[in-house]
């Protein structure tokens, strides 16, 4: 079993012939970063490209844990009811975690880091906590637990021992912070990618429907499960790692009823932390959701034993089509 990914034949390095088309990549956020761009000069596209990557480490310097009084690992480092001051990104990064956590029932929540931590050894392979280190993670553990001033741009924690992680977002962020640098530029004609998990197109090449993607079976690369053209809206993925858990949190307890999800928004920080999202919440609750955000498809690959009685293999939320996706 591998993570689900976001294939095209534009990104694995030897895209088509389509006239005018560029492609770019930089490594970044742990992952690599695409542009695939159509009908714009080679050294007006290259320069284009050159400042969209460099906000994506500027980003990873604010978002990042691993990094040295960014943002991030400032508050992980903050006691309970003192306020942060924060750059205009992480804050905005954050609000949209916080509205996604409200709008999921927490089942995306971006303080999940303790919890992760009981599940998972050092080198990331699984283990089994005791009882008392989940009543010691649950303590800490809720997005609930962060206080965001909007009029100051700060950030209190309710309770000490809060951990951020915005590794199920930032990617998302950063990839539309990259779309609005390109569209300054006049670049309208891009595919963005994020690692293969988070995808954002804006207008397709010309005559056609849109960006043709292939989303696969994450156990089973050959089998192709849909073939979306993607125009103006984002495509992410998530899934069930072979060796590693996707943990629920208000379960505490791994993700085992799918393997993967995907979905698809407007923006893709929104697409990115809902395919995490799904994961997590229940048929009926995908099924309200995407009713409720009209905007919102999900594609859910649920495990062989809670498939239905007709041996479903994939199920559809929203206005999903295989062929086309289109806004």
């Amino acid at each position: 079993m591998t993570e689900p990914e976001i294939q095209s034949e534009y990104l694995d390095g030897k895209p088509p012939a389509v006239p005018g088309m560029k492609r770019f990549s930089h490594e970044a956020m742990a992952t690599t970063f695409e542009i695939i761009v159509a009908g714009y000069d080679e050294t007006f596209a290259r320069q284009a490209a050159a400042v969209a990557f460099e906000e994506v480490n500027r980003l990873e310097a604010e978002l990042s844990r691993f990094i040295e009084n960014s943002d991030v690992a400032r508050i992980n480092n903050l006691p309970a009811n003192r306020p942060l001051i924060l750059g205009l990104d992480t804050f905005e990064c954050l609000k949209q975690s916080c509205r996604i956590y409200a709008e999921t029932d927490g089942a995306f929540d971006v303080t999940i880091g303790p919890l992760l931590s009981c599940w998972r050894n050092i080198d990331g392979s699984p283990r089994e906590p005791s009882e008392d280190e989940l009543d010691n993670s649950r303590r800490c553990t809720g997005s609930n637990l962060l206080r965001l001033n909007e009029d100051e741009h700060t950030i209190e924690l309710l309770a000490d021992g809060v951990q951020v992680d915005l590794g199920g977002i930032g990617k998302g962020y950063a990839v539309d912070k990259m779309a609005e640098l390109l569209r300054q530029w006049s670049i309208e004609t891009v595919l963005i990618s994020g690692g293969y998990s988070s995808v954002l197109a804006l207008h397709g090449p010309p005559d056609t429907k849109g960006w043709p993607l292939t989303l696969s079976n994450p156990q089973n690369r050959k089998e192709i499960l849909a073939r979306p053209n993607l125009a103006n809206r984002a495509l992410g993925s998530s899934g069930i790692k072979k060796g590693r858990h996707i943990i629920n949190p208000r379960t505490m307890e791994p993700v085992r009823d799918k393997y993967a999800a995907w979905s698809s928004a407007p923006d893709a920080a929104t697409a990115d932390a809902l395919s995490t999202a799904f994961m997590i919440m229940s048929t009926e609750e995908i099924k309200r959701y995407c009713s409720r955000h009209s905007q919102v498809m999900a594609m859910i690959m649920p495990a062989e034993s809670v498939r239905d009685e007709q041996g479903q293999k994939i199920m559809h939320f929203g206005t999903w089509k295989a062929d086309e996706l289109l806004i």
